[in-house]
């Protein structure tokens, strides 16, 4: 189900909490409302949708990935740019890594560790950035 975008500063300032299998609803909405976005949306988190749970969606390439309870485990090659963000007006400027490595769980809850580079990277990295209540 498409979701209502939250835009609510002191909502999105909150800490999320773990994702359990009671989330995957959750995950579904996250997923369907970035891709109901997908025109000028590249990655979601679930507090986003309203739901302070750690789930976020991420566009790679021609498919939208979920990750519950990523956690940023590594990260090198720091650099300045500038982000938008769907549930803030404007654009505002941010200190990112090009490279990271990420542990996470799968909709299945199996464990992952992957590292990932370049845009994907930083679309990961500003949506844990909301799952640890940090706006741009």
């Amino acid at each position: 189900m498409v979701r209502t975008v939250v835009r609510d500063v002191f909502f999105l300032i909150q800490k999320s909490e773990p994702a359990t299998k009671d989330d995957l609803g959750t995950v579904q909405d996250l997923l369907d409302t970035l891709q109901a976005n997908t025109d000028h949306c590249v990655g979601m988190a679930a507090n986003m949708i309203g739901v302070r749970k750690n789930v976020i969606a991420v566009q790679m390439g021609m498919v939208n990935a979920a990750m519950l309870n990523p956690v940023i485990v590594k990260k090198t090659g720091p650099y300045e740019t500038e982000e938008g963000c769907l549930s803030l007006e404007g654009v505002r400027r941010t200190i990112r890594y090009q490279e990271i490595e990420v542990e996470y769980q799968d909709i299945h809850f199996c464990k992952h560790r992957q590292k990932y580079s370049g845009w994907i990277a930083q679309i990961i990295q500003h949506e844990c950035d909301h799952l640890n209540g940090i706006i741009i």
